[in-house]
C-alpha cells in the first residue's frame, strides 16, 4: 500500500483512495490477472467494517486495493511511524499506528481511529498474519477481532482465491491466471467479548473457509 499512499499525499487528499486502486489494477493487469468479484451487495457503503481476508500471496494486495469497494485503512505497528516517507504516507492516509505492546497507548490509538474510521471507512487485516504456502487457513490471530470489539465494528469476510498460482511463494516468478474476491455477509460482534472471542474467530474462519471450498477450480 506505499505506492498508493505515496501517490495520495503527492496528488492530494482531494483525489481519496483512486491511486491505491489504479495501483492494484495496473499490478494486475501486468500479471495478467484476470478478476472475478462475488457478493458485492453484502456491502454497505456507508457502514464501516474489520475486514478479514485470507493471505495466499503478495498479489492479494493488489486485488484488494483494485476491487475491494471499501475505502480501507490498515493497522500498522507504531514503530513505522517514525520511518522517513513511509511513516509520513501512512499518516496522511489515515492508517492506524498502533502499539500493541502498550495497552494505555493502544487504547488511545484505537478512540483516535474512531473518528477516522466511519462513513464508510474500514480498517483492513490478514487474519492468518502471513501468506499461507499451500492455500489452506492457518491459524487466525486475534488482533482483527479484538479491534472489531474494541470499535465496536461488524467484520466483513472475505475469501481470495486463485493468487498463488500466479505468484507461488517463496519465488518470484509470475504466471498468468484467474482470481477471485468473495465478500461474505458481515458478522456482527454484538453478543461477542473478550472472552468470546475465539468463537467470533471461529464463526468468521468458517464462513472464509467456505468460500475456498466453494471454488476449488482456482485452487
Amino acid at each position: 500500500g506505499f505506492t498508493g499512499a505515496f501517490l495520495s499525499v503527492l496528488f492530494g487528499e482531494s483525489i481519496g483512495n483512486k491511486p491505491p486502486i489504479l495501483w492494484g489494477r495496473l499490478s494486475a493487469l501486468a500479471v495478467p490477472m484476470s478478476v472475478k468479484i462475488e457478493g458485492g451487495e453484502n456491502i454497505d457503503r456507508e457502514q464501516s467494517y474489520i475486514v478479514v481476508a485470507n493471505h495466499m500471496s503478495h498479489l492479494d494486495t493488489f486485488l484488494i486495493y483494485g476491487w475491494l469497494p471499501v475505502d480501507i485503512r490498515w493497522v500498522i505497528k507504531s514503530q513505522l511511524r517514525n520511518t522517513p516517507v513511509l511513516g509520513y504516507c501512512c499518516y496522511k492516509m489515515g492508517h492506524v499506528f498502533v502499539d500493541r505492546g502498550n495497552t494505555e497507548s493502544a487504547k488511545k490509538s484505537i478512540n483516535a481511529a474512531r473518528e477516522k474510521i466511519k462513513g464508510g471507512t474500514s480498517i483492513m487485516f490478514f487474519a492468518e498474519g502471513t501468506r499461507s504456502m499451500d492455500g489452506k487457513l492457518l491459524d487466525f490471530k486475534k488482533g482483527a477481532f479484538r479491534f472489531a470489539l474494541d470499535m465496536k465494528l461488524p467484520i466483513l469476510p472475505v475469501t481470495i482465491v486463485g493468487t498463488k498460482n500466479m505468484l507461488p511463494n517463496r519465488t518470484r516468478d509470475l504466471f498468468p491466471g484467474r482470481a477471485k474476491m468473495i465478500i461474505h455477509k458481515p458478522v456482527p460482534v454484538e453478543g461477542y467479548s473478550e472472552k468470546s472471542v475465539d468463537k467470533l474467530i471461529k464463526v468468521t474462519k468458517a464462513v472464509i473457509q467456505k468460500g475456498l471450498d466453494d471454488n476449488p477450480q482456482y485452487m
